[in-house]
């Protein structure tokens, strides 16, 4: 039986990205033969993924590819257990090639997605995602993507926490002036960075705006000073809190973040007028990283102190 020495371990996890345990249980199986330990490894590669299916995987990146003409964004939120792996190059570039994929087919939903043929290989998606999760150690999961056409703009923040996609019905004259892109960059990271519900007044379902008037109805019955005020008094109020409803859940209605004395919507017209044409933000896309998904509850200390005991 050959030796397997430290180095010989990390060699082969250098190699494969695989966890340390697993190259040294791949070089023992190999007796040492570093290349053989590969192909243990690859062999191992689909039990690997199953065996990790069940584990959390709600880290991970959110990324954004615009075709070459400009005219298509798709954004993908792809998740992983740790956040060391969302800064992965391999992972990344995994990610990025799911993006080139969904562009050149323009899958209907994610499981069209996994059986399309990932980039110009002979593997389709699900079983290159099945090779990413033995090759890295971590489950992943391909969790949600949108393919949007028309005029956009994108932004990522934090390398990879909120992805956005902004759509605009603009004219000619408008998307030729200058600063055309700059102020469709500005709506984009609004949206990153003010939470958004709705895209203008008109936007909010009947229902919302319902739920929201008894929510305020119920606030003001609470209230001892409106205690003797008559019920279409107290209405009229709920028609005038309204406002500020609209205003923290209307991107349009919001206060602009470069200049809080105007809102987006504001905004929006004063670009429309410079550029001399005609401007309207007609929708918005937002991923949150890991939004909704249960977190793993880390303990590194107890981690550690496993791997130390092998």
């Amino acid at each position: 039986m050959a030796a397997i020495t430290a180095k010989m371990v990390a060699d082969l996890r250098t190699k494969t990205g695989c966890g340390m345990m697993e190259c040294k249980k791949a070089l023992t199986e190999a007796n040492g033969d570093f290349d053989e330990a590969i192909k243990v490894l690859r062999e191992k590669g689909l039990s690997v993924a199953a065996k990790k299916a069940d584990r959390i995987a709600a880290e991970g990146v959110v990324d954004i590819l615009v075709s070459d003409d400009g005219k298509t964004a798709a954004m993908i939120e792809v998740n992983a257990e740790t956040d060391f792996v969302a800064k992965n190059a391999t992972f990344l570039e995994f990610v990025k090639g799911i993006l080139k994929t969904i562009i050149a087919n323009r899958p209907a939903d994610v499981q069209a997605l996994l059986a399309d043929r990932y980039l110009d290989t002979d593997m389709t998606v699900e079983a290159k995602l099945k090779d990413m999760i033995f090759t890295i150690g971590e489950n992943m999961n391909i969790r949600r993507f949108v393919i949007v056409d028309g005029t956009l703009s994108t932004y990522i923040h934090g390398k990879g926490t909120t992805g956005v996609i902004i759509t605009f019905d603009a004219d000619e004259k408008a998307k030729a002036a200058e600063g055309f892109a700059q102020f469709a960059k500005n709506i984009a990271l609004q949206v990153a960075a003010v939470p958004v519900l709705y895209l203008d007044k008109e936007s909010v379902p009947e229902k919302d705006l319902d739920e929201e008037k008894s929510i305020i109805l119920a606030q003001l019955h609470n209230d001892p000073k409106n205690a003797n005020k008559p019920q279409q008094i107290l209405e009229k109020m709920v028609i005038g809190k309204l406002g500020k409803f609209y205003e923290k859940n209307c991107l349009l209605e919001q206060s602009y973040i470069k200049d809080d004395k105007i809102t987006v919507g504001k905004y929006v017209q004063d670009c429309a007028k410079e550029f001399g044409g005609s401007v309207k933000v007609t929708g918005y896309y937002v991923f949150e990283k890991g939004e909704g998904l249960q977190k793993k509850e880390e303990n590194f200390a107890a981690e550690i102190e496993k791997m130390v005991k092998g």
